[in-house]
């Protein structure tokens, strides 16, 4: 005899409040003309929720959903032009990776001797990206998975709050620019164009667990997808109204991770996260500043591409303002894949040490 608990729908109708003060928050932030309205209204309103003790719940398996559909949107970037740009990206990927070597190696040292967090707790908390594989890792060790994961949420929470301003000081980029009139908001794609977004969709989910790509959900289609944009088999892209869902869903993943959270038990954990955000944000600006000057690449893009973590979030971001979405996806993927495969080694090692 089924129950009311094992009925299909009931996730979905008990996450539709969390929802609508996703969307409400969104609504207010475009409103009044906020940068990243969506993201940001309903990041700041989830957030301010959860810290006041109110019991949101999580997107679930709809958050895997939105992670497909940016994956798909994300691949829509790569059109043939780009294909004279890619060789030139390689500078630029190696100083991400060596901006990435020293936003952990600050984060560890901070961690343990300024925060006082344990060393076990510091290396997973101090990793820059891949918060999904450092989770399920540090259940399977004695490190503090509050901490953990509070300093991974933190941070994410910091770099996107810091974007719109940090964009605006570094020039280059017209946020005020990137909000679509009514009739874009109402534009649908055709019915040719939204097969091969769902091949693109299905065929990228089937790929990533097969291939067992790191974040499979978003890299698989938006490798499916780069491939049948690339090719120019279709030019087919994501409307607007759907961005902005997209938007919404992410901004309440990361403001539902505070739910439970007390200021008063974890006010130190929350101050030394924060001050660790800041500074591995002033490291992702002198990389990008780097980046520029040694590439030629906006800076804007590669801020976006060498910030650390994050990748459905700050791709996201890059495919909203239109900032060289192919370039800020690309560096991501090769942060995780490296992250993914060294990881293990790398923590075995220092925890010996």
């Amino acid at each position: 005899m089924p129950t009311l608990a094992s009925f299909p729908l009931l996730p979905l109708l008990r996450f539709l409040p969390t929802l609508a003060l996703g969307i409400a928050g969104g609504a207010l932030a475009f409103a009044v003309n906020l940068p990243l309205p969506w993201l940001l209204g309903a990041m700041i309103a989830t957030t301010v929720a959860s810290l006041s003790g109110v019991r949101l719940r999580s997107p679930g398996r709809g958050r895997k959903g939105v992670l497909v559909v940016i994956g798909v949107m994300l691949g829509s970037a790569f059109t043939p032009q780009l294909s004279g740009d890619l060789g030139l990206w390689s500078l630029s990927l190696a100083v991400m990776l060596v901006a990435t070597a020293a936003m952990m190696a600050f984060s560890v040292w901070f961690s343990q001797r300024v925060a006082g967090h344990t060393r076990e707790t510091s290396l997973y908390a101090g990793v820059p990206g891949g918060v999904s594989t450092v989770t399920v890792m540090a259940m399977a060790s004695d490190a503090d998975l509050r901490v953990v994961g509070m300093t991974h949420a933190v941070r994410i929470l910091v770099l996107l709050v810091a974007i719109p301003p940090v964009l605006q000081a570094i020039g280059h980029v017209d946020l005020a620019g990137a909000t679509p009139d009514l009739s874009q908001w109402l534009w649908l794609p055709g019915l040719a164009d939204a097969a091969w977004l769902t091949a693109a969709g299905l065929g990228g989910l089937a790929l990533g667990r097969l291939l067992r790509l790191p974040n499979a959900l978003l890299f698989g289609p938006a490798l499916v997808s780069a491939a049948l944009h690339l090719s120019g088999v279709t030019h087919a892209a994501v409307p607007p109204t759907l961005l902005a869902l997209a938007q919404v869903l992410i901004g309440v993943s990361v403001g539902v991770r505070f739910a439970g959270t007390s200021l008063a038990r974890v006010g130190h954990a929350l101050v030394m996260a924060v001050a660790q955000a800041l500074v591995l944000l002033a490291i992702a600006v002198l990389a990008a500043w780097a980046g520029h000057l040694l590439t030629g690449v906006s800076p804007a893009a590669a801020l976006l591409a060498y910030m650390p973590g994050g990748a459905p979030e700050l791709s996201l971001v890059a495919l909203t303002l239109g900032i060289d979405p192919a370039f800020v996806t690309t560096h991501h993927l090769l942060r995780i894949s490296v992250l993914v495969l060294i990881l293990p080694g790398l923590l075995k090692r220092l925890g010996k040490r």
